[in-house]
């Protein structure tokens, strides 16, 4: 179970440093402010995770699902950044992540009751759109992110991301029962090791990582109210909630446990009070990492308690900032080429649930090809919607969330509510029990 729990945390790691990362340095942190924003990242990212794994009263959609600070937050806290001075900017970030946590808790079980309107059809473009639209994601770790650096797409970077790509495959054909399972992270080992002598590790998050901290509430600032800042942050949750909606039906067809509304409600309650709760120890928006979905269907491995077993390692990483560091060993080429796989097995997972959907018919064919052309816009060109209102671009940079949208009403405007009904009926006896009922555990490990 540690070992299938760490695989997890490789995978999303990166994901998960990336936010304070950059956000720190926009803000000017020191090194060891830095670190301390980076282990309240991964020290909130472990409660989420159990809340949604293990869950507490109607609060956690108890399946296979990490949680971590989402990238959308990203930007509107960089505009925020820009507007107030350190300290302050700090303040009034927090003080919207708190709110906004609070008001997605308050609207989750209103916003469930869009289950209804994801037949097959629906899910299955999603799912798709949400495994291509990773792509970049891992094609970006393996060539790096700044395209004027010396290393970008070198022979090196190319080399290893290939290299592990490959090896990932290989491991996952010939190894059998536990290894097999855990074929990623070999693949992940072996990589890190090639790239050691190669002068690919980097290892100077050591020189700044105290050996223990414990994050306190409000430790880096104390929460400040700002309207407009509260407004951008509420339209992030918004998408997040989207987004995680999505990944939640996803995962469900994954762990052949449909995901109906009482469990999509649990599952965004936590993403809400993750939220909040990651604000008060010095997190930032916290939902969904859709990469762990294409893990599960890697491996196999559908048992909750395994991404609790990697939440509660994530907060020993936060407790323990030299811990993270020798996570943060693995080079990101290597991360990368493993991430392909990954990335790769949510979209076949996707077209399996279209398998189930009648694309025979020329209008449910539209609906998939009108989603995917309209969500791989800002996948494909991430500076498309640049001259569209800032409000408007949360939504609009998001391919998942667009995607989703244009799905939703292509499948209303051609079929109705005909394949949602439908959709609807198979998918409750098993998804809409109350979360914590002797089913729903079940369906859980």
């Amino acid at each position: 179970m540690l070992a299938y729990g760490v695989q997890h945390i490789a995978a999303m790691y990166a994901g998960v440093v990336a936010p304070p990362l950059i956000i720190g340095q926009a803000l000017g942190l020191d090194p060891l402010d830095m670190t301390l924003l980076i282990g309240a990242s991964l020290l909130t990212a472990g409660m989420a995770t159990l809340l949604q794994a293990i869950g507490v009263w109607r609060i956690g959609a108890r399946m296979p699902f990490v949680n971590g600070v989402t990238f959308g937050s990203v930007a509107p806290i960089l505009a925020i950044v820009a507007q107030h001075d350190q300290q302050q900017a700090l303040s009034v970030v927090y003080g919207s992540v708190l709110i906004a946590g609070v008001l997605a808790f308050v609207a989750a079980p209103y916003f469930s009751r869009l289950v209804r309107f994801f037949p097959p059809l629906v899910n299955g473009t999603v799912i798709t759109l949400i495994g291509l639209s990773l792509f970049p994601v891992a094609i970006g770790w393996i060539a790096g992110q700044d395209s004027e650096a010396a290393d970008f797409a070198s022979p090196l970077r190319v080399g290893l991301g290939a290299g592990t790509f490959l090896l990932v495959l290989v491991l996952n054909r010939v190894l059998t029962g536990f290894l097999n399972r855990i074929a990623l992270l070999i693949g992940l080992i072996i990589g890190t090791l090639v790239a050691w002598p190669l002068g690919a590790v980097d290892t100077s998050t050591f020189a700044s990582a105290p050996v223990f901290d414990v994050p306190m509430p409000f430790e880096m600032a104390s929460p400040a109210f700002n309207l407009s800042a509260t407004i951008s942050i509420c339209v992030v949750m918004l998408v997040a909630m989207m987004e995680s909606t999505a990944d939640m039906i996803a995962l469900g067809e994954i762990v052949d446990r449909p995901a109906g509304e009482q469990t999509i409600a649990a599952g965004l309650r936590a993403d809400g009070a993750g939220s909040a709760l990651s604000a008060v120890f010095g997190g930032f928006t916290c939902s969904a990492f859709a990469q762990n979905i294409g893990l599960v269907a890697l491996t196999r491995v559908k048992s909750r308690f395994v991404v609790a077993a990697a939440g509660g390692v994530l907060i020993l990483l936060g407790l323990f900032p030299i811990a993270g560091a020798v996570v943060s060993l693995v080079p990101k080429p290597v991360l990368g080429g493993a991430a392909l796989v990954l990335f790769g097995s949510v979209a076949a997972s996707g077209m399996k649930t279209l398998a189930k959907a009648d694309l025979g018919n020329s209008l449910n064919a539209l609906v998939v090809a009108g989603s995917l052309g309209i969500g791989m816009i800002p996948i494909v060109s991430p500076n498309f919607y640049e001259h569209f209102p800032a409000a408007l671009r949360t939504v609009l940079d998001s391919g998942i969330s667009t995607g989703c949208l244009v799905a939703l009403a292509l499948n209303l405007l051609f079929n109705g509510l005909r394949g949602s009904e439908a959709s609807e009926e198979e998918s409750t006896p098993v998804g809409s029990e109350e979360p914590g009922s002797p089913g729903t555990v079940t369906a859980g490990t």
